[in-house]
């Protein structure tokens, strides 16, 4: 009796514009080898006037994939053109993991796996606490919101330049969240247990604004979803103040783990060979 697995079509996809820069291939590349399945994973670059299309042809077979990740610009499309959504991609509005099953694509969203993952990894008990912070009311931060919410946070509070941004957000995902202007940042910092920056400050070296990160309870953990550089401005700060601190590096990783299992049919296993691979690719390549 042949094995059923020979029949599946093992090619996926990560679709963004730009894309170039997607670290996603070195990654389930990686897992591909090491669990000697045979199947490609490559770099798909799709302008948003094309994207209908794109997945059209994911949809009935015609490109060859079992799925793929979305990245920017593209989630919110792949959330309305998908065939199967679950609540909480629903709640965000946006997908990035596509998979073909039964003829129909289907789609969530595992950012917020990715998110809650890298910390029970890398400082397990990091959600202990009642008060967290979010600097930040970009696209980036509805996953970590909602995550931490789901964590049971009893209060979330987002900080933003623009207060109608965060307003937004605390409509969206209900009333233990609280919008803050940016002035407001050393005040809701004050005595909170959790931190989190999902704004795009300190990226690549950039210069980031000091925060009062000392005004945090002395066993607050402080997280940075930028991981170029691996140590950013931001976990600096709170380092230096003797804070524990958690890389983004891991919330990519580990949110592609469910898109492999459900793509290759085995669940891979972030370890630190693989965190030293993509550390290597980072320091070779910026």
């Amino acid at each position: 009796m042949s094995d059923s697995r020979e029949t599946i079509n093992h090619h996926a996809f990560v679709v963004g514009y730009p894309i170039k820069h997607s670290r996603s291939p070195l990654i389930h590349g990686h897992w591909l080898k090491t669990m000697g399945i045979v199947g490609t994973y490559e770099r798909v670059a799709v302008s948003p006037e094309d994207f209908a299309d794109f997945i059209a042809g994911v949809k009935s077979g015609a490109l060859g994939y079992c799925g793929g990740n979305v990245t920017i610009p593209h989630k919110e499309a792949a959330h309305a053109l998908a065939d199967e959504t679950d609540a909480l991609t629903d709640e965000l509005g946006a997908a990035n993991t596509l998979w073909v099953d039964d003829g129909k694509l289907k789609a969530t969203n595992t950012d917020g796996i990715g998110f809650t993952s890298n910390l029970d990894d890398r400082h397990l008990g990091w959600d202990r606490g009642e008060t967290a912070v979010v600097l930040g009311a970009g696209g980036a931060s509805r996953a970590v919101i909602q995550a931490l919410r789901e964590r049971g946070f009893r209060e979330i509070h987002v900080v933003n330049r623009t207060l109608e941004r965060a307003r937004e957000l605390a409509h969206r995902f209900g009333p233990r969240v609280y919008p803050h202007a940016m002035e407001a940042c050393a005040e809701v910092m004050q005595g909170a247990d959790f931190f989190v920056n999902t704004t795009s400050l300190g990226m690549d070296g950039d210069p980031a604004p000091i925060l009062p990160f000392h005004s945090l309870e002395s066993d607050a953990v402080v997280t940075d979803i930028v991981y170029v550089p691996l140590k950013t401005a931001f976990l600096d700060q709170a380092e230096r103040v003797g804070l524990a601190t958690v890389d983004g590096l891991g919330m990519l990783l580990h949110q592609a783990v469910p898109g492999f299992e459900k793509w290759f049919g085995k669940r891979p296993v972030v370890d630190e060979v693989l965190r030293a691979l993509v550390i290597a690719d980072m320091e070779a390549h910026g």
